[in-house]
């Protein structure tokens, strides 16, 4: 019996020194609220996260869309943390997520994200006007067509929250579809068909008809077509486009390099900043995109920092 209670109060020991050593490990430099709800929908609420450094905070705000293949849920572990680590706060924003919504739905949900975060500005300690937006593939997409499709709102808008601007001031993102009407080359068509034909649902578009008080489907060609023009960031770049970075890997059979190298060539031709990092022999995604998320968080200083620095 003795040797028993020794053995288990040696093993609780071992249990003590083993919390002892997790308690002692560092705090995390930062505080994370979650869902926070930035908007409701059909009686469903949209939430997102908040990160904020404890210390240096800079004032200054990036976006992180939670988005692949326009699928988002709650972000589980480390979120930003690079952009944290130098100052930023960060939003975590999850939208409406395909099976269920759509492309154009999706971006309403970031559009009020983005007019949510802006009028919350002074209560989230960051500078309305200095918004930086990163995401990868699907939220990548969504990055872009914050920065060249976001409106400045409506003043006549009921909700306060609706009379701002959803644009951000700059972009850095990785591997996103630009131009849904010229995919892998001029022509290919990828509406949810071709390389994107398993994920039909996020351009499974519909209409309400106010007569049957159904969504019926939209069938008709011309105007599926133009749906997938107006939710492509290619053909909404102007010379107020942001400063843009993009990460995309040459092997890229998801998201052919092309996509990128449309939206370069346009925010250039617009003259706009605008710099294409190209992975060699990379896919969709590759194991240290740390290297290029430093490169994101440079980009960000440059730009963010320095239009705060000047205003």
């Amino acid at each position: 019996m003795f040797k028993l209670n020794t053995l288990c109060a040696a093993l609780m020991l071992g249990v003590l020194s083993s919390l002892a050593g997790a308690l002692e490990s560092p705090a995390p430099n930062f505080t994370r609220t979650e869902d926070i709800i930035y908007g409701r929908k059909f009686g469903v609420a949209l939430t997102m996260d908040m990160i904020k450094p404890k210390e240096n905070a800079n004032g200054l705000a990036i976006i992180y869309v939670v988005s692949g293949g326009w699928f988002s849920s709650h972000p589980n572990g480390a979120v930003g943390n690079t952009y944290v680590d130098r100052g930023y706060t960060v939003f975590a924003v999850v939208h409406g997520s395909q099976p269920k919504f759509t492309i154009p739905e999706i971006l309403q949900d970031m559009n009020r994200a983005v007019r949510f975060i802006r009028i919350h500005a002074k209560d989230y300690g960051i500078d309305p006007d200095h918004i930086g937006i990163t995401g990868g593939s699907a939220g990548g997409h969504l990055s872009l067509m914050q920065g060249n499709a976001g409106d400045k709102g409506n003043p006549d808008a009921k909700d306060p929250i609706d009379r701002v601007s959803s644009r951000v001031q700059c972009v850095a993102c990785f591997y996103p579809p630009t131009d849904f009407l010229n995919y892998a080359k001029t022509d290919d068509i990828a509406i949810g068909r071709g390389v994107l034909g398993d994920l039909f649902a996020p351009f499974d578009f519909h209409d309400f008809d106010t007569k049957t008080k159904r969504f019926v489907p939209v069938t008709d060609e011309a105007k599926i077509l133009e749906i997938g023009r107006k939710i492509s960031p290619v053909y909404h770049v102007t010379a107020d486009s942001p400063p843009t970075l993009i990460a995309h890997g040459d092997a890229d059979t998801r998201v052919p390099l092309h996509q990128s190298e449309l939206m370069i060539d346009k925010l250039k031709a617009a003259g706009v900043e605008a710099k294409l990092i190209i992975r060699p022999g990379e896919k969709h995604g590759w194991k240290d995109q740390n290297k290029e998320t430093a490169l994101f968080a440079d980009w960000f200083d440059a730009h963010l920092k320095a239009a705060a620095v000047r205003k």
